[in-house]
């Protein structure tokens, strides 16, 4: 680590000193349509510049923002699962946290697989780790919808292993988000929907889920060599309701009660998307020294209002107060997000070595609150509101990257990339306040309802720090080849480290094919929430306290039962593809890959009985009736094949046409899970979780799209298919699969002059639900759909929209 440490220094100085030298050119990473069609330049798993898309050696996506942008979706997350077909995306609910910071999956692997980049340096994660049964339980994922898609210039998805060119992470690929770049312009867009549909299944209309988006951007110049990108964004989406009517009882069997159980209003529970309030500001900018140095800056803040409701609690149910809620109550989690970064650095040329210095600080902090709610156990005066405690991570990243083409080295061209880096993070849970939390007087549960606060026992405040070194050499012997390897060495402060490698290549059989693979090994470090997250509610039997939760990994409770300290999850992946280009308008690339992982971390059952409290006891622990934790252990095996193709026609006078297709088939087996060394007996990873790893995913995704311009107008239909999705259950006989089915989106904008447009569309226009939960299996018929629906639950979306550009 030491040794590692100084050859950061050393790097950042040599930067420094070389400061005084000429800085060569930078690409503008916006292209027109015509570029586009071409093949577009990337900065993402490669270190060359000027290459495109099609020239790389491994697949690489890029979506400028006016593609991101045809549909009314407006979350990061929602827009790229409509336009990346191995990108998948769920709709949650009554998930607590996991409500409010969504996770989503790249090549059908765990969220926390996929690296993100924000102009190209690593992006921070979020506070929150998923703990329950969601997709994606037991990870700590970036959280893209952070990102406002006012300050994006273009999304580049690198669908490859890379974690010898970017370290940690980097298992099922690279998203990396491009900020737009401009000294002059703007626009505003103001955009209004609303859920306008018919529940499939039940005898109701809905008219919900009502959306307003502001946003907006302008560039300024900063003298003759400098720009300022500055956006902002507003967002408010109301709640939408697909719950079924509670035909339980409610009230006290007893003529006193009768009629306001006849008059009891039945749609008591709110099943869909809460409440969300998003406020976003970036900026994005750069300037060049007269000794030709760039200096640059970036960052952004959202503050993040939202909510998920939980299960309503009856008027005759224990955990109600009647004098405090005489006819029930339905407590609602909130969520209060503040997300930040700040980065900066300079970049330039000295003897011929292009370099970039950097550092990129990020923040993610989850306030939690508990409104609508009561604490039971402090009986007819507990308060109705909590301050349930807060999550919150912290990153500091220092980079320092060289690279150099030589042309008689080897025959042909020749780039070497050297850079090292260094890594600071930190993890904190606080404490709520004492009424979220306590166990008062009353018999009851202990603390808030749907939400107790965290206790101070399950205080964290913990760190690490990591730092990395990396090789990197491409070969282009001739005009027809290009060869590529990487190794990356890191060292982590916590648990040790890891070597990766990664070698590529590419050749040109014709002007027209070419074909490209990659064999690469990869990892991911745990993080924090998993080795430290704790969350301890207190339970009361008979009088007698017992604690329930999920405890650190190295844990008294964990180790007593064969947990310990969590190592990296491992990887090997395989990559075999060929592009096509019959046309300069037309291409199609087809990419098989194989992704196979080992040491896989996974959140435990709950962990109880006889055999385990004996375990404990003997160990010293006492009070615990139920353990979870953090373990390494799975192996997974990922087969895929990516296939896509755009085609641009020109009709002349009658307009231009560009469509495009893309599929994905991804599938995922689990080849082995291990088992407990103290009781083996424990099931520590149920079949229901197993199901969830292989297929929580849709199989095979199609997704078809055209956009038609013809003099003022421009018109787009995207046409998605979703395969077969299965539900898994503990019992195989309540397994049950959600069907294959098409969405359907278009809409038209009318461009009024040459700086005013105004446009109308529908996503999901034929009103497409999925296949209804089977009865017995969706609690009374409340939740008659499921949150593993690929594209939600949520029904047609109609919306207009107006922008103004200078």
């Amino acid at each position: 680590m030491t040794k590692l440490r100084t050859l950061l220094v050393t790097a950042s100085s040599f930067a420094v000193a070389a400061a005084i030298s000429p800085a060569f050119a930078q690409d503008d990473t916006t292209q027109s349509s015509d570029e586009l069609r071409q093949g577009e330049i990337v900065v993402t798993g490669t270190r060359t510049a000027n290459r495109t898309a099609l020239e790389t050696a491994v697949p690489v996506d890029v979506f400028p923002v006016e593609e991101l942008t045809e549909t009314g979706r407006v979350e990061l997350n929602q827009i790229l699962a409509t336009t990346v077909p191995s990108f998948n995306f769920n709709q949650t609910a009554i998930n607590d946290g996991t409500d409010i910071i969504r996770p989503a999956t790249l090549r059908g692997l765990s969220p926390d697989q996929t690296l993100v980049l924000l102009n190209g340096k690593r992006r921070h994660i979020s506070a929150l780790i998923n703990i329950n049964g969601s997709v994606g339980r037991g990870s700590a994922a970036v959280d893209l919808n952070s990102i406002p898609t006012s300050a994006i210039g273009n999304v580049q998805v690198l669908r490859d292993g890379a974690s010898a060119q970017y370290g940690s992470d980097a298992i099922a690929g690279v998203i990396n988000v491009i900020l737009r770049e401009a000294d002059h312009g703007g626009g505003l867009n103001i955009r209004y929907g609303a859920h306008v549909t018919d529940l499939e299944g039940l005898d109701r209309s809905e008219v919900d889920g009502q959306t307003t988006n502001i946003g907006g951007w302008a560039g300024f110049g900063l003298g003759n060599n400098g720009f300022l990108t500055v956006s902002g964004e507003y967002s408010l989406r109301q709640r939408s309701n697909r719950a079924g009517l509670d035909p339980r009882q409610q009230f006290p069997d007893t003529p006193a009660y009768a009629e306001a159980e006849r008059t009891f209003d039945r749609l008591n529970h709110v099943y869909g998307n809460g409440r969300m309030e998003n406020i976003n500001f970036f900026f994005n900018s750069g300037y060049t020294l007269n000794n030709g140095v760039e200096l640059y800056a970036f960052g952004g803040v959202q503050e993040r209002e939202a909510e998920s409701p939980g299960f309503y609690r009856r008027a005759i149910d224990s955990r109600n107060i009647p004098s405090i809620y005489p006819g029930g109550f339905l407590p609602i989690i909130g969520g209060d997000v503040t997300d930040y970064s700040l980065g900066g650095g300079f970049r330039g040329t000295a003897s011929g070595w292009d370099y970039d210095v950097s550092a990129v600080y990020g923040s993610n902090e989850l306030d939690y609150s508990v409104n609508n709610s009561l604490n039971v156990s402090l009986g007819p005066d507990s308060q109705t509101s909590f301050d349930a405690g807060s999550l919150a991570f912290d990153q500091l990243t220092i980079n320092a990257d060289v690279v150099k083409t030589f042309y008689n080295m080897l025959p042909g061209e020749t780039s070497l990339a050297f850079g090292v880096e260094y890594r600071d993070e930190t993890f904190e849970i606080t404490a709520g306040e004492p009424a979220s939390y306590i166990q008062g007087p009353f018999p009851g549960a202990a603390g808030s309802q749907v939400f107790p606060g965290f206790t101070p026992e399950s205080e964290v405040d913990e760190g690490r720090d990591a730092a990395g070194i990396y090789g990197e050499i491409e070969w282009v012997p001739n005009e027809k080849t290009l060869l590529s390897a990487a190794v990356r060495y890191e060292d982590y402060s916590d648990f040790g480290d890891a070597v990766t490698g990664k070698v590529a290549g590419r050749y040109e059989f014709t002007d027209q094919i070419a074909v490209r693979g990659a064999i690469a090994t990869g990892f991911r470090a745990p993080s924090l929430q998993q080795q430290y997250f704790t969350a301890i509610s207190t339970n009361f039997i008979d009088g007698v306290p017992f604690e329930v939760g999920t405890f650190p990994a190295t844990s008294p409770a964990a180790l007593a039962l064969g947990g310990g300290q969590l190592d990296a999850e491992e990887s090997t992946s395989y990559s075999l593809g060929t592009v096509i280009t019959p046309t300069n308008d037309w291409f199609v690339t087809i990419d098989a890959y194989q992704i196979n992982i080992d040491d896989q971390i996974f959140l435990t059952e709950n962990l109880g009985g006889d055999d385990v409290d004996d375990v404990l006891a003997d160990a010293g622990v006492t009070g615990v009736q139920r353990v979870r934790f953090f373990q390494n252990g799975i192996e997974t095996e990922t087969k895929g094949v990516d296939i896509v193709t755009k085609y641009g026609f020109d009709f002349d006078a009658m307009g231009t046409l560009d469509v495009s297709a893309a599929f994905n088939y991804s599938k995922t087996e689990v080849t082995y899970v291990p088992e407990n060394t103290v009781i083996p007996s424990l099931t520590l990873f149920g079949r229901d979780r197993t199901l969830t790893l292989e297929e929580s995913a849709p199989e095979t995704k199609l997704i078809l799209n055209a956009d038609y311009s013809y003099q003022q107008a421009d018109f787009n239909v995207r046409a998605t298919r979703y395969g077969d999705v299965l539900v898994p259950s503990t019992n195989p006989d309540n397994d049950f699969t959600l069907e294959s089915d098409w969405i359907l989106d278009a809409s038209v904008d009318f461009h009024v002059s040459e700086k005013f447009s105004v446009g109308i569309g529908a996503d999901n226009i034929l009103d497409e639900y999925p296949t209804m939960t089977p009865d017995g299996l969706s609690f009374n018929g409340i939740f008659p759909y499921s949150s593993r629906s690929p594209y939600g639950f949520s029904g047609r979306f109609v919306y207009a929209r107006a922008s103004y550009n200078w």
